[in-house]
């Protein structure tokens, strides 16, 4: 069981240049505090390395990485009204994503069967070149690729929990074949997208699955998509790694969003990937996105890193 940070992914701080901005280093500093009290769990903790810039161009045009790179060493500004690069981001944004690649590295090489990678700045909503919704560069989506181009996957499944849908990996994996990605997120919010009719395109068609749910919705609704629709089409694709991008924004005292998830929902639902993947022979990974209640979020992961442990103990 392997956890991966760095203590880099503390200095990014939009707040900088967005006062008030809800991705703020506090959101990091509670998960490890929160995991800290209960000593990890037992897991083993490791220094994320820096994601390579060749690896960032597996999903991302050269001209968006050394954009980014380039708009931090000028000390930054923001991008949009919500996305805010620093002096300090670049290196943050590297060992984000390089926190999901060495968890791919480790959990293909057999080291372990589960991962968390716990970095900021988050990523699902980076598109090939764009950075977006507070996310630099698409760390779940890095990682697969890089399962698939250099660790020996075939076949990858995504499961994006987080309540925004992950537009920037839909959008990478939307015309491959050898990606599966399934989103659950509250419809009618940031960014817009994720509509059940969008199921990929070319190739991909098929492997897009994406299950907008009402505001309100708890986990009487949540699950079932997860159990009844998600895992059948997953065990049917039969990945040989499965990541999940890990937002707890669905958490009722996320200010937000509207959904109605506990900390113990993420962890029946981090007990359903993990036993279907245990059938699978896929080990599971889990990349760190939304959730900005603190408190909410720290109980979260650490009730979502707990699940992934049972799990592994049997």
């Amino acid at each position: 069981m392997l956890f991966y940070s760095h203590p880099a992914c503390l200095e990014h701080d939009p707040r900088e240049g967005l006062p008030g901005h809800p991705e703020q280093p506090g959101r990091l500093a509670a998960i490890e505090a929160a995991l800290a009290e209960q000593d990890w769990l037992g897991w083993e903790r490791r220094e994320a390395p820096a994601a390579s810039e060749e690896e960032l161009m597996l999903v991302h045009p050269r001209e968006h990485v050394e954009g980014i790179r380039e708009l931090c060493r000028s000390s930054g500004g923001a991008i949009d009204a919500d996305t805010y690069a620093g002096a300090a981001s670049y290196e943050a944004a590297l060992r984000s994503a390089g926190a999901a690649c060495a968890m791919a590295r480790a959990l293909l090489a057999g080291e372990a069967r589960v991962g968390f990678a716990a970095g900021r700045p988050p990523g699902h909503h980076a598109e090939p070149a764009r950075a977006m919704g507070f996310c630099l560069f698409d760390n779940v989506a890095v990682a697969a690729a890089l399962a698939i181009a250099e660790l020996g996957a075939e076949r990858v499944f995504i499961l994006d929990w987080d309540v925004h849908h992950g537009n920037g990996t839909a959008e990478i994996f939307r015309r491959r074949a050898d990606v599966l990605f399934a989103s659950i997120h509250q419809g009618g919010i940031f960014p817009g997208t994720g509509a059940r009719e969008d199921t990929g395109e070319g190739p991909g068609e098929g492997l897009t699955i994406n299950l907008p749910v009402a505001a309100g919705s708890g986990e009487e609704v949540w699950l079932p998509l997860l159990e009844d629709q998600i895992l059948p089409a997953a065990a049917e694709f039969d990945p040989q790694l499965v990541l999940i991008s890990a937002g707890f924004d669905a958490h009722r005292d996320d200010p937000l969003a509207e959904c109605r998830l506990e900390a113990s929902s993420f962890a029946r639902m981090a007990a359903l990937v993990r036993d279907a993947a245990e059938d699978w022979g896929a080990p599971v990974g889990a990349v760190l996105e939304g959730g900005y209640d603190l408190g909410a979020l720290a109980d979260s992961v650490a009730a979502t890193v707990a699940a992934l442990a049972e799990a592994e103990g049997r």
